[in-house]
């Protein structure tokens, strides 16, 4: 089973529209959206649930009222203003546990809570493993461990040996989480000031790992000079640009009405993403 994986180490680089195109493309497959925070692979998938759970991370302070006397220590402690007149506010509530550990009457107690829900679903594409996160919940790396679990769980048991992510933008925790153990990163860059400084951020984490990475600059015709300093980033850190994707004003048409944009039309964009498709099957079959 070989995992290929997309990342970009910025937001808005053009990076899911890349992931639906691809799950289109790609023939037996299991879809994976790693991106929980905000997870969007969906608008281009469709998906229908099929399955769902919750996904249980951290603590929050339970207050048991017949055992509270009231005393006002545990508002007076809590550094995070999660309690008042002795209720909890979840979204302020740490799950630090001091509050429990303050309590002359042990009325406080603290309770594992639900933080996101996972879903299970078929897509017209394919079957697609997702989450989401609740607002202000950490523990967005485990949610991802939890997704790329189930779908690999989920591509054994069909005898699917590929899986397509969709990573988290960024080179945080989740990011971290969705890249290791995977065959192949393929890294989304624009040509924007920060679009090379994040490239290489990403890069550097993808030769920290020793994941394999492929280079596609995403509109690469609107800053000539910064895709030039794309081509120099890689080229000095050995990295081949397999694609470069023209601006097409199909592919927003596509995603306005959520549609991948490579069934959606038969334009520069389109055909270069096919074009980097088959040279990533070509990759994978060498690896």
């Amino acid at each position: 089973m070989k995992e290929l994986v997309i990342l970009s180490g910025k937001g808005g680089t053009g990076k899911t529209t890349i992931a639906g195109s691809l799950a289109v493309l790609a023939q037996k497959k299991v879809l994976a959206d790693c991106d929980v925070d905000a997870p969007d692979l969906h608008l281009l998938l469709h998906p229908e649930i099929m399955e769902e759970g919750d996904f249980w991370s951290g603590k929050i302070a339970v207050i048991d009222k017949e055992k509270c006397i009231e005393c006002g220590e545990c508002e007076r402690i809590c550094n995070f203003e999660a309690i008042k007149e002795s209720q909890v506010d979840e979204l302020r509530c740490e799950g630090c546990g001091l509050c429990a550990h303050i309590c002359p009457v042990e009325a406080i107690t603290m309770k594992d809570k639900i933080a996101g829900k996972w879903f299970i679903s078929k897509t017209p594409y394919g079957l697609l493993i997702h989450a989401r996160l609740k607002i202000g919940e950490g523990n967005s790396g485990k949610l991802v461990a939890e997704v790329r679990r189930r779908a690999r769980d989920l591509a054994e048991r069909e005898g699917i040996e590929l899986i397509i992510s969709d990573g988290p933008p960024g080179i945080g925790c989740p990011v971290i989480s969705s890249l290791s153990g995977a065959a192949l990163a393929l890294l989304i860059a624009e040509p924007t000031a920060s679009g090379v400084h994040d490239l290489q951020r990403i890069i550097e984490l993808c030769r920290h790992f020793q994941i394999p990475a492929l280079v596609c600059i995403n509109k690469f015709d609107l800053n000539e000079k910064k895709s030039e300093e794309i081509r120099a980033l890689c080229q000095n850190y050995n990295l081949d640009v397999v694609a470069e994707i023209p601006f097409d004003k199909a592919v927003p048409e596509a995603i306005s009405q959520g549609i991948p944009p490579v069934i959606y039309s038969e334009g520069p964009a389109s055909r270069e993403i096919k074009r980097l498709w088959d040279f990533i099957c070509r990759f994978l079959e060498n690896r």
